[in-house]
């Protein structure tokens, strides 16, 4: 076989899958076991063959032989004594010999039925017993009793020689029948020691096949799939730059190919994936640091109007009480929106300072009863809403861990604008709920005043904006901003009912205990140091 030839037949051998391997595999198996199967029932059927010969035919052909010779010479003596003698009794033996002689005679011609030569050699001795029978037996047995018979001291040499034939008839015979016994023995022996070398081989070939499949399925399929799960697993242990090695057959090969495909796609995912991540972790963190700017901003812009507020508000309000009513009616004009707008931009700033401080200053979280901080803020609030004649009630309410300066906020914006949004002529009615939905808790303040328009559901939301003049409703536009704020600080969101026609409906959600803050200080250092400055 050339070398082109070898390159071409490992190239064919190896493109074959582990089906083709185990059905080739087989097949041979197959062949193989029925080959020494047939082998192994030729044996057996040809050992049973000469063993039936042997014991039953060869053995007993020797010994209906030997009978026949018996049967033979007890004719002899009797005729011999008969004619010695002419004692009747001496032709007992001759004509049981006799009957015997015949009942031999059958039993071997049928134990040698199909054998030529053995059946020739039994018609010798039957032409030789008969032949002597003829000339002497039959004769001298036809003598009368009482006295020796002439004829047998006549044929007495005659007799001996024809005797002599059969005795020598019936010794070839015996002996050829002890030849074919020997050799039907040999035959068997040797048979059976084919028979055990036949079935021992059938044995070592079961055991070197046995050891060939164990060790095809170990090269084949076990090391393959072996190799393939440590591959596998330095793969899931993090080297996702370990390469999966394709052995095997072809279709373990495919296997491998494809899952190294997807592992080199998983690479590049990854590679996508902590790219994209690390561009979030960098926007994240921009973001992160841009609000805190914007808080601290808010925080020390509110925080640094205050002073040269105070002295604006107060030289107004002295210009106010000095020289109110000295001047025209235009000057007291403008001296009153000067105080008003100071007073404003005071309220204005202090809200906006409380707005900047949600999540920071106020970040103690705890267990609050929130009917205690509801009543606690009725209660604050008492004097605007006996002033309005609202009446408020509420459903039982949960206990939460939450930051109930905070929730006071909230609680107080909510109810402050039901009360302040009232409609004219008519008692305010407020209604708080709250049930547990999921995980979270979902609240609703209700109220029968003037509602608000669907397409501001969203706007009302945001810092600073206001649906009315201020001279119809004060305020600077930061109460529901704050809550919103205060709200998503505590898990949860605040949105209006777009269902409810007759008021408005604030529906809101908060967490049972609010997800941490990250980037937020919250230490007491930090917490003091804002609440000086605020100071």
């Amino acid at each position: 076989m050339t070398g082109d030839e070898r390159q071409s037949r490992t190239r064919g051998l190896s493109a074959w899958t582990t089906r083709r391997w185990l059905r080739v595999g087989v097949a041979a198996s197959l062949v193989v076991l029925a080959v020494l199967g047939a082998a192994g029932a030729y044996v057996l059927g040809r050992t049973e063959t000469l063993s039936s010969n042997l014991v039953d035919v060869r053995s007993p052909a020797l010994t209906v032989s030997i009978r026949l010779e018996a049967a033979v010479l007890n004719q002899e003596t009797g005729i011999r004594g008969y004619g010695l003698t002419g004692t009747k009794a001496f032709l007992t033996p001759y004509e049981e010999g006799v009957t015997e002689q015949e009942t031999n005679r059958k039993q071997l011609a049928g134990l040698l039925r199909g054998d030529a030569a053995r059946l020739k050699d039994l018609k010798t001795v039957q032409d030789a017993v008969t032949r002597w029978q003829e000339r002497i037996a039959r004769p001298v047995a036809a003598e009368p009793a009482g006295s020796p018979s002439p004829l047998a001291t006549e044929r007495a040499a005659e007799g001996k020689v024809i005797f002599d034939d059969v005795r020598a008839a019936l010794s070839g015979q015996q002996e050829r029948l002890r030849e074919d016994r020997v050799h039907a023995r040999d035959d068997l022996m040797s048979t059976m020691a084919l028979r055990n070398w036949v079935f021992s081989a059938i044995a070592v070939l079961i055991v070197l096949l046995t050891a060939l499949i164990f060790e095809g399925l170990r090269r084949g399929i076990n090391r393959p799939l072996e190799q393939l799960g440590a591959d596998a697993r330095a793969v899931a242990g993090g080297d996702f730059e370990h390469p999966i090695t394709p052995t095997g057959p072809a279709d373990l090969r495919r296997l491998s190919s494809e899952i190294d495909f997807m592992r080199r796609r998983l690479v590049r995912e990854l590679a996508v994936s902590e790219e994209t991540r690390l561009r979030l972790n960098a926007q994240t963190a921009d973001l992160q640091r841009s609000n805190a700017e914007l808080e601290q901003f808010a925080y020390v812009a509110s925080h640094d109007l205050q002073e040269p507020l105070r002295k604006v508000s107060s030289f107004t309000q002295l210009l106010q009480r000095r020289y109110g009513g000295q001047l025209d009616s235009r000057a007291d004009q403008y001296i009153d929106f000067a105080v008003d707008g100071a007073n404003r931009m005071q309220i204005l700033i202090n809200d906006l300072l409380d707005f900047s401080r949600v999540g920071r200053l106020h970040n103690a979280h705890q267990s609050v009863d929130l009917d205690e901080v509801l009543e606690r803020t009725l209660s604050t609030m008492s004097v605007g809403i006996e002033e309005a004649g609202a009446t408020i009630t509420h459903d039982p309410l949960p206990t939460l861990v939450a930051d109930p300066t905070q929730l006071g906020m909230l609680w107080q914006n909510l109810i402050g604008n039901a009360v302040k949004f009232r409609r004219p002529g008519e008692t305010p009615k407020i209604h708080v709920t709250a049930e547990r939905e999921g995980e979270l808790w979902r609240f609703a303040v209700t109220d029968n005043g003037i509602g608000i328009a669907p397409e501001y559901a969203d706007k009302i939301f945001v810092i600073f904006q206001r649906l009315h003049t201020k001279d119809t409703y004060s305020g600077s536009g930061i109460g529901l901003a704050m809550c919103k704020k205060i709200v998503e600080f505590h898990g949860g969101t605040i949105s209006v009912d777009p269902a409810y026609h007759d008021g408005a409906r604030i529906v809101f959600t908060l967490a049972p205990r609010p997800p941490e803050s990250p980037g937020t200080d919250t230490t007491p250092e930090a917490t003091r140091a804002e609440a000086e400055q605020a100071r």
